[in-house]
């Protein structure tokens, strides 16, 4: 069955969500690196804890959440002003130097968003880095309240776009939102931007694990889910060399 449409994870895969980092240091000097690690894993674990609570809250409620527990932590106070502006980055993330030109190479085949972020998160994104021109659709899980990698996540792909799993390429960067999407049954892409090799020597390099070196340990390789991609790539450019083939 030949590919009728790509779809993509947004958070780390076409927008890279280490781009806070600037923010958080300049709000929070001497703590920004470790603020945004620690923040973005509890982000993804509170869409995890409230999917299996059944307690569903939008992301951008889990996202000030995350943020909230971070500085909380870490024993760092903070104005209003402050803290809305951290948060306002998640509407201004960077777009992968790549991501533009390969959605381009990848038309005419209908192109998709598919993200747990909410709506009102996702369409500001969208609109700023103006992907708005090249996506077909931009699809939040919030329409199922329930968050990736839930089967009922991925089934909002088929409903918005009108195709079947094995029609369509899903592509992520996040290991997680691989293994679901491929248990799901879609054909899967793994953007493999960090490898173990990298992670090895950032080790080796200084007696402290950074904490970006442990956030990629425990956030940037495959999962042991008996669940692997069909295709294993390190960047977005990659991606039309593999529907052509």
């Amino acid at each position: 069955m030949r590919i009728k449409a790509v779809v993509f994870d947004a958070y780390g895969t076409l927008y890279d969500i280490q781009s806070v980092a600037e923010v958080t240091e300049d709000a929070f000097p001497g703590y920004g690196e470790i603020i945004t690690q620690v923040w973005r894993i509890k982000q993804l674990e509170y869409t995890w804890l409230r999917s299996l609570m059944q307690r569903y809250q939008d992301f951008a409620v889990v996202t000030r959440d995350s943020l909230a527990y971070t500085l909380r932590v870490l024993g760092l106070d903070y104005e209003k002003d402050a803290f809305a502006r951290v948060i306002e980055k998640y509407l201004h993330l960077d777009l992968y130097p790549d991501a533009t030109a390969a959605l381009i190479a990848l038309r005419p085949r209908k192109l998709a968003i598919l993200s747990n972020g909410s709506p009102d998160m996702l369409n500001a994104l969208v609109r700023n880095t103006k992907l708005d021109r090249l996506l077909d659709a931009t699809i939040s899980v919030d329409a199922k309240r329930i968050f990736k990698p839930s089967p009922a996540a991925y089934q909002l792909i088929g409903e918005e776009l009108g195709t079947a799993p094995d029609e369509v390429l899903f592509v992520s960067s996040n290991p997680w939102d691989v293994a679901g999407a491929k248990s799901f049954g879609l054909n899967v892409a793994w953007i493999e931007r960090v490898t173990p090799e990298a992670m090895a020597l950032a080790c080796v390099e200084t007696e402290l694990v950074a904490p970006l070196t442990m956030f990629k340990a425990i956030r940037t390789q495959m999962d042991e889910l008996g669940f692997a991609p069909d295709h294993r790539v390190r960047a977005l450019s990659e991606l039309p060399g593999i529907i052509r083939g």
